[in-house]
């Protein structure tokens, strides 16, 4: 009997390596596979230490696969597939017949346009579909909903997302100010980190959820707070109880706030370079990471996220995908 060798190469491995070999990049690999940069590139380094050969190189500013990296890849390929017809379940995944019910929950901010875009998406690929579109209540209840399977997908922006989750970068976007046009700091272009704490507060999340706050996260990871003077249930409350409510400032994401600004009398004001960018991100469970209905539905958003993007209306996502999770 010939005695197995201790090489190390695993599926998880060779999956990485196949697509490593297909993008010829690190960071794009990391947002295919939902995970963070610095994880690809140790595991190039330790698929270079097992295999013995560089499998990239770099050729200018690209990576390129080495004779003996392309043709590893090649029976990689060919490994897989075998693999994969051994445990993949048969069944298929029709978006067009499919008549199950999805749950996808979104922070409020994403608003008028960004939502809409995916329901179009929804209706136009799986229209036999129930679609249930909800807030996010708490980030505690989030991973037992999914765990549960009762929550599909989860479309966040708070800055400390659980790690128990799998996560992929979606969208960025400017943090703004809006404020009634006769707010002493109106006419400012930006605003100081210490003005900004100074100032009255409006926010669509409760006080007791500051966790799944991106304003308020980002302020706990500086150790700073904000005065929150009022709090709303609904998001779409927002605008008429800042336009009635003099002194009231309002933090949002730009396309969110230029929305409000187009519909009513508002100024809008840089927020402090400390708060960073709103970034929003797609959460899902690893029970339905494998799940076909589920990489249709990622898929899915991550398209009308990139048509945004091709647009003009969002800038692409700066930080890398980053999952605790293994592939």
């Amino acid at each position: 009997m010939l005695r197995p060798i201790e090489h190390g190469l695993d599926v998880r491995l060779m999956r990485i390596f196949l697509i490593l070999i297909e993008e010829c990049s690190v960071s794009r690999t990391a947002v295919r596979l939902g995970q963070s940069q610095p994880a690809i590139s140790l595991a190039l380094k330790r698929l270079r230490e097992i295999l013995g050969d560089p499998l990239l190189v770099r050729s200018g500013a690209h990576l390129v696969p080495t004779e003996r990296g392309a043709e590893i890849g090649r029976r990689v390929a060919d490994i897989l597939a075998e693999i994969d017809g051994m445990v993949l379940n048969a069944e298929t995944f029709e978006p067009s017949t499919d008549v199950r019910s999805l749950r996808i929950q979104a922070a409020n901010c994403l608003g008028t346009f960004f939502l809409p875009r995916i329901a179009a998406a929804l209706r136009r690929e799986a229209p036999a579909m129930q679609v249930d579109f909800s807030a996010i209540p708490d980030e505690r209840d989030i991973f037992e909903e999914m765990e549960a399977g009762s929550i599909d997908l989860t479309i966040g922006n708070w800055p400390a997302p659980r790690e128990n989750l799998r996560i992929a970068p979606l969208l960025d976007a400017d943090m703004v100010l809006v404020m009634r046009r006769d707010h002493p700091f109106a006419k400012r272009t930006n605003l100081t980190l210490e003005e900004y704490l100074t100032l009255e507060h409006l926010s669509p999340t409760p006080t007791a959820s500051a966790a799944i706050s991106p304003v308020d996260g980002r302020l706990a990871q500086l150790d700073r707070k904000r005065r929150i003077s009022m709090t709303v249930p609904e998001f779409t409350l927002v605008p008429w109880v800042l336009a009635a409510s003099a002194g009231l400032v309002f933090t949002s994401s730009r396309p969110f706030a230029e929305e409000m600004a187009s519909n009513m009398a508002f100024a809008l004001v840089d927020a402090p370079p400390e708060l960073g960018l709103m970034k929003f991100y797609l959460l899902w469970h690893e029970r339905a990471h494998h799940s076909s209905f589920n990489r249709w539905l990622r898929s899915l958003v991550r398209r009308v996220s990139q048509d945004l993007t091709d647009r003009g209306s969002l800038p692409s996502p700066k930080k890398e995908a980053a999952s605790i999770l293994p592939t």
